[in-house]
């Protein structure tokens, strides 16, 4: 696919998105402080109701503001199974590879090097690249902890990498999968969660035709859209209304000069988490409307549940322009993968290479995002693998995120990826 490196008449979204943000940040920074302060008088003296009422409508506007750094992972221990009981072993976590666009980050366990004669299944978690970090799936990770050891990618924010770095396409992108299981080395196993899949997907295809010794031995995709033609949702509809020339005019911007990026072409976080809280307006209004409420009440457990979530979810990491226009039109507009013509530097992707890799899918019933049949498409695609070496999953009752973070992601569907892992380590 071809796009122009021309500037487009939104080249300069960002710069505009800046200044506004310029302007906010210390009008924010100043109702947090101030908020603090009265939340302290509160606590010690006890404040009018209306004095109240000012703070939590300050704590609530403080809170709405993006932040274009990694959140920490936050993963100290883990509960894992000792004997009849539990222990809790101290987590440390370490980037054990870099490279300009993401970094291979290990969750090590204490008791690892104590496992020696029966170590652990390694697990790769493939995160999305889809304008949030990788701590998106932090229980994703500490759940999978328990059983397993963990590294994941992190992907890097596009207006950190500097235009010496190169492109970042669709291409790289399962170049880059590549690269960090051979770094692993054989009897790792993968997990993907929804935008990867396909390149993950593409990258075991194309280990098994390279016959690489390091081919996964398991892969899990979570909630993936393997083939969107089938049970079309909004998101699929929205990226098949317009030409691909639409996206590039309207969505890709520059970075501004005084990040290290700057002047690469990308497709703003900012875009990307507008498009997502459109999906469900009222949702994110009531979660505010109940922060306000919490911090009325002096409920700090229910308040501080929903600024960690958010300090995530407003977490935005913005993609290589060429990486998201490529996505857009091959995963969602033309289908390559599911339609066998996926092709990778020169080389054309063949799934039914796959014969080695054991495959999970999982989906989940109110996936309003990936919906349901568009991840299981996978196994169509891999007539290699042997019948007993695939299995699929429907999560009853569970919407996108649900399938991969909350509690029945850890009682319901966890249980079944660490049975598939474990029967194939």
């Amino acid at each position: 696919m071809k796009t122009s490196a021309l500037p487009s008449p939104h080249g300069w979204l960002y710069s505009g998105y800046q200044m506004q943000s310029d302007w906010l940040t210390p009008l924010q920074t100043g109702a947090r402080w101030s908020s603090d302060w009265l939340d302290g008088w509160d606590r010690q003296l006890g404040l009018p109701p209306l004095w109240r009422s000012w703070g939590a409508a300050l704590e609530v506007f403080s809170r709405l503001r993006l932040s274009h750094r990694r959140p920490d992972f936050g993963i100290r221990q883990v509960s894992a199974p000792q004997g009849e009981s539990e222990q809790a072993i101290p987590v440390h976590e370490r980037t054990v590879l870099r490279r300009p666009f993401a970094s291979l980050v290990h969750f090590r366990r204490d008791d690892l090097d104590a496992r020696a004669q029966a170590p652990l299944p390694r697990v790769l978690v493939v995160a999305p690249l889809s304008g949030h970090f990788a701590t998106l799936l932090v229980d994703t990770v500490r759940t999978l902890l328990q059983d397993h050891d963990v590294y994941i990618t992190d992907w890097h924010n596009a207006r950190d990498v500097p235009l010496r770095a190169g492109r970042f396409g669709l291409d790289e992108y399962v170049e880059q999968v590549i690269d960090f299981i051979q770094f692993l080395g054989p009897d790792t196993h993968l997990l993907a969660v929804c935008q990867p899949c396909v390149p993950t997907l593409a990258a075991v295809a194309l280990m098994a035709q390279r016959n690489d010794p390091a081919q996964p031995r398991s892969m899990t995709l979570m909630a993936g859209p393997i083939d969107t033609r089938i049970n079309p949702t909004q998101v699929n509809e929205l990226a098949t209304s317009k030409p691909i020339e639409w996206f590039e005019q309207n969505l890709i911007s520059r970075v501004p000069l005084r990040y290290p990026g700057a002047m690469r072409r990308v497709y703003p976080g900012f875009l990307q988490l507008t498009a997502f809280m459109s999906m469900n307006p009222d949702r994110h209004r009531q979660a505010f409307v109940g922060l306000y409420k919490a911090q009325m009440a002096g409920d700090d457990s229910k308040a501080e549940v929903t600024r960690r979530f958010y300090d995530e979810y407003f977490a935005v990491n913005d993609l290589p322009a060429e990486f998201y226009l490529e996505t857009v039109a091959k995963v969602f507009q033309t289908w390559d993968l599911a339609r066998g013509e996926l092709v990778v530097h020169g080389e054309k992707v063949d799934t039914g290479a796959i014969r080695k890799t054991a495959l999970f899918t999982v989906e989940g019933e109110r996936d309003d995002i990936c919906a349901v049949g568009q991840t299981v498409a996978a196994h169509d695609l891999c007539p290699g693998i042997r019948p007993y070496m695939k299995a699929h999953h429907v999560q009853l009752g569970v919407g996108h995120y649900g399938v991969f973070s909350g509690s029945r992601w850890q009682r319901q569907i966890y249980p079944r990826v660490r049975e598939l892992i474990h029967s194939h380590s």
